[in-house]
């Protein structure tokens, strides 16, 4: 009976130290000038496919996964993720930013690459249970900081001979970031490089896999040491057309009309797909069509536009092969349009206008 209370007592005494130490974590966390980078929370939530169908949402506080060396994953690439934002508003509720959207674009990758259909109900649910576990590192309101969502799927069956696998793990994970870009809401620099595609035509550029990514890792490191933020792809086919950035959709403004690139080569942006919308119930006109490089020299402004940087305002986009350069601020500041735009879109999200769009899921 004594050893079962000595036992109790160091329990507590161990959870008030942990609670004590987390409360201490927090404190000294700098919101304001958050990276976009990772940092542990304390929850990650899994769920399993075996035999046909997934299993119950499981919470788990280990950072690692336990894969076999033979997973299709490792192998033959079969992975794909998303990403998305939960945000704290002026009253103190948490926001997550169309989530259902996100849900519906993993299914679209999972029948791409062959992998099981994860249902959007529990994509849902998920996301809400790793949202409202880790709930305390939501950032606070007006400190330019989001809680970043991470869902992830990978093939897990131990095999050998390209097939899809037979055995999944989906889980998510979540960490509070500051801004994609380090200059905020600042026009940056940006670089054609025709030496390099994202992806090929017919491929899996409008699925969201790891390996259009990996196809972008040289060309985008390449930018950065030459003082770019970003490259913007032309298609693989004809070098003729713009398609997209590294991490983002692109748009053009001209004339009181949004215009954005349409190819069988580019991920479906929420954000784009939102802002879209967004500048038609402004009063603009709306194009998705395919956009010459040439084209580039009418635009009033032009941006970058993500999950991760909501809009990247660009300030101009050199064309190193064919000595050409198109600028797009004057003054270092981003245009009008955009301005408005993303002071649209991130109010929504926080919850500082009303959300006539049912895009926001706020969590009670």
């Amino acid at each position: 009976m004594l050893i079962e209370k000595i036992k109790s007592y160091i329990c507590s005494v161990f959870s008030l130290t942990q609670i004590l130490l987390n409360i201490k974590k927090m404190d000294a966390i700098d919101w304001s000038n958050l990276s976009f980078g990772y940092m542990k929370t304390d929850y990650n939530v899994r769920s399993h496919y075996r035999d046909g169908k997934w299993s119950d949402p499981e919470l788990e506080t280990s950072e690692h996964i336990n894969l076999h060396m033979a997973a299709t994953s490792l192998h033959y690439g079969q992975e794909a993720f998303e990403g998305l934002k939960a945000f704290r508003g002026k009253d103190g509720k948490v926001r997550i930013f169309r989530m259902r959207e996100n849900a519906l674009r993993l299914q679209s990758s999972c029948h791409g690459i062959m992998m099981a259909e994860l249902p959007v109900e529990l994509f849902e649910e998920m996301v809400l249970l790793a949202v409202k576990k880790n709930a305390r590192f939501v950032p606070p309101y007006e400190s330019g900081a989001a809680l970043y969502i991470r869902p992830l799927l990978i093939g897990t069956s131990a095999q050998v001979g390209v097939k899809p696998a037979k055995e999944y793990t989906f889980l998510i994970f979540v960490t509070p970031v500051g801004p994609y870009f380090k200059e905020g809401f600042k026009p940056t620099p940006m670089v054609i490089m025709r030496e390099y595609d994202r992806a090929a035509p017919l491929g899996t550029g409008t699925f969201k896999v790891g390996g259009n990514y990996a196809a972008s890792l040289r060309s985008g490191e390449k930018a950065h040491e030459m003082g770019y933020s970003a490259v913007l792809y032309l298609d693989a086919r004809e070098k003729k057309y713009i398609d997209e950035c590294g991490p983002a959709n692109f748009f053009g403004i001209r004339d009181n009309t949004y215009i954005t690139p349409k190819s069988e080569s580019i991920l479906p942006s929420i954000t784009n797909k939102s802002l879209m919308q967004l500048a038609e119930e402004m009063g603009m006109k709306v194009e998705r069509r395919p956009i010459l490089e040439d084209e580039l020299a009418t635009f009033e402004e032009a941006g970058a536009c993500g999950t991760a940087a909501v809009i990247s305002p660009i300030l101009r986009i050199d064309d190193l092969s064919e000595n050409k350069s198109y600028h797009f601020s004057k003054n270092g500041e981003a245009g009008p349009v955009s301005k408005k735009l993303y002071e649209k879109l991130r109010a929504i999200q926080y919850g500082d206008e009303p959300d006539k769009y049912g895009w926001v899921t706020v969590l009670e």
